[in-house]
C-alpha cells in the first residue's frame, strides 16, 4: 500500500484582532477541515462493489490511517491481511477527500454493519448510528493480567508530553490530540485532528497496518473530553488505560466498567478523578 500524502493541517486568514484601545489586521493561522468519504470495495455474488460507508470532517492527512482505523474500530475488519489496496480515488485526478479501501476476494464481512448510515461530523463519531445496540463491534473484555501497573505518577505527567508535542495546536489552537504512551509515561505517536474520534482512528488504524495491535501495554491520552465512542475504539485495540483532560460521559463511564478498562479524567494540574479500573493505578 503506498503512503497517503500528508497536507498541511493549518492555513493562514487574514482577521481583524480587537482590543480595548484599537483595531488591528493580522495574519492567522486556523486548522484545516475538509470532508471525507470513506469507501469499501469487496466482493458480492462474485462481483466488485464499491460502497461509500462514512463521511467525515477531518483535518487533511493520515487519510488512510484515518480509513483503516474506522473499518477497524468499527469491527468491519479484524486484520490488515485482509486489505488488498487503500488509495484515493473520485472523479478528479487530485481529489484527495475520498479514500477507497478495497478487501481481498474471499473475505467475509459483516454486511449489516454496513447497511447503517455512517455521517460522522467533527464533534461526533455516532451520529448516524440509530441505537446504542448498534454500537456492538465485537469488543472483547480487558485482561487485568496481560497489562502492568500504571503510576500515578505518570498520569500526571502525560499532560505536560502531550502539549509539548502537539505542533499544529501551538499554530492554530484548533485541534484535538490523541497520544499512545507506554506504561512508563514514554510518548510512542501522537495524530491531531479537528475530530476526536478522526485523531483515535489515525492512531489505531496506525498500528493496525503497522501489525502493532493489539496494544495491551499501553495508555491513551485524549485532550479532551472522553466520550462512549472513543472508549469503544480504545478497547477494540485493547488499550487498557484511557485518561483524558476533560470529562467522561456516563456512557463512557458504563462502557469502561463493562470492558474492564481503566477510565481517567480531568487529567490536569496534578490531579485526576478515577472512573473505572483503579487497580490498574499504583497510588
Amino acid at each position: 500500500m503506498s503512503k497517503a500524502a500528508v497536507k498541511p493541517s493549518g492555513y493562514t486568514v487574514d482577521i481583524h484582532k480587537v482590543n480595548v484601545r484599537d483595531l488591528q489586521i493580522e495574519c492567522d493561522a486556523v486548522a484545516v477541515e475538509e470532508p471525507l468519504e470513506i469507501r469499501l470495495g469487496f466482493f458480492e455474488n462474485g462481483k466488485k462493489v464499491h460502497k461509500p460507508i462514512s463521511i467525515t470532517m477531518r483535518s487533511p492527512g493520515d487519510d488512510f490511517q484515518l480509513a483503516a482505523g474506522f473499518l477497524f474500530t468499527e469491527g468491519i475488519v479484524s486484520d490488515p491481511d485482509e486489505i488488498d489496496s487503500i488509495k484515493f480515488c473520485g472523479k478528479f485526478p487530485n481529489n484527495k477527500n475520498t479514500v477507497r479501501v478495497d478487501v481481498l476476494k474471499g473475505v467475509n464481512l459483516d454486511l449489516k454493519r454496513l447497511e447503517r448510515n455512517f455521517y460522522t461530523t467533527s464533534s461526533c463519531g455516532v451520529c448516524g448510528k440509530t441505537s446504542i445496540e448498534a454500537l456492538a463491534t465485537g469488543a472483547k473484555v480487558l485482561n487485568n493480567e496481560i497489562s502492568q501497573n500504571v503510576s500515578y505518577s505518570v498520569l500526571h505527567e502525560l499532560p505536560r508530553s502531550i502539549s509539548a508535542n502537539q505542533k499544529v495546536f501551538d499554530e492554530t489552537g484548533g485541534l484535538h490530540a490523541a497520544a499512545l504512551f507506554d506504561l512508563s509515561g514514554e510518548l510512542i505517536d501522537l495524530k491531531e485532528d479537528v475530530g476526536r474520534h478522526n485523531a483515535v482512528d489515525k492512531l489505531i488504524g496506525q498500528k493496525f497496518l503497522d501489525r502493532k495491535l493489539p496494544l495491551e501495554s499501553s495508555i491513551l491520552f485524549l485532550s479532551g473530553r472522553a466520550s462512549f465512542e472513543l472508549v469503544q475504539k480504545a478497547v477494540m485495540a485493547q488499550i487498557p488505560v484511557i485518561a483524558a483532560v476533560g470529562a467522561p460521559s456516563s456512557l463512557a463511564v458504563e462502557a469502561a466498567r463493562s470492558f474492564n478498562a481503566t477510565l481517567v479524567g480531568f487529567v490536569r494540574d496534578r490531579r485526576f478523578n478515577i472512573y473505572a479500573g483503579k487497580e490498574r493505578i499504583d497510588i
